[in-house]
């Protein structure tokens, strides 16, 4: 049995941290299924799904898209077709923390996708920790902005194919890994070599991390 006789049906699914959702299984493709909620398009990369089933209570507020999904008119659907259709797009993700980030989806690179937002500026979100994505309405302006304040298509900076790569030109630079949620995350980017990141913190004192384990990065 496969995953794709579930779609057009209501489910229920579970992804990493206990999150839930219900929805109908629009379509599932390499590394990613999508979801309608009734309201709106759920991305969730296939890596975070610990479990996906029919609901056994079908919600009646929850009723067939009216306006296709970021998949619509694409012959196979993937993780990275995903990311690519939703660029200029405002869209909500979910990465770490108790805070989704909205903002715009401007490059995606081998491992990791740059993010515009409008609090954080230009962030870098791994591949492989991204929870789920949620496009906007094309009609919803951002934090009711102006274009003068942020723009439609935010400047882009120019970046290297990996994150590691990215990081390296970083060296030298302030930095803030996963939003700033711990001090041990926030310092002096020293140097990054094979997979390990040398940050001074405030004190001076070095920590090194595991640049597998960084969810997102940004310049403060």
């Amino acid at each position: 049995m496969s995953i794709t006789t579930l779609r057009g049906k209501q489910v229920d699914v579970e992804i990493s941290g206990k999150n839930l959702f219900q929805g109908i299984l629009i379509e599932s493709g390499k590394g990613i299924i999508v979801l309608f909620d009734g309201e709106r398009f759920v991305y969730i990369p296939f890596v975070h799904v610990h479990r996906i089933n029919l609901s056994p209570t079908i919600n009646d507020d929850i009723s067939n898209p009216s306006e296709g999904s970021l998949a619509e008119d694409t012959e196979s659907i993937s993780y990275r077709t995903i990311l690519n259709n939703a660029k200029g797009r405002f869209t909500e993700i979910y990465v770490t923390g108790d805070i989704s980030l909205h903002g715009y989806i401007t490059s995606v690179r081998s491992d990791y996708f740059a993010f515009y937002s409008p609090v954080y500026k230009t962030m870098l979100i791994s591949l492989h920790h991204l929870k789920w994505l949620v496009p906007y309405n094309l009609k919803t302006i951002p934090y009711t902005l102006s274009n003068q304040k942020l723009p439609v298509i935010p400047s882009s900076i120019p970046l290297l194919r990996s994150l590691e790569e990215q990081l390296k030109k970083w060296e030298g630079e302030l930095v803030v890994f996963d939003i700033g949620k711990m001090s041990t995350k926030i310092g002096l980017l020293k140097k990054i070599s094979d997979g390990i990141i040398e940050l001074a913190v405030a004190s001076g004192e070095s920590v090194y991390l595991k640049l597998s384990h960084i969810k997102c990065v940004h310049l403060p």
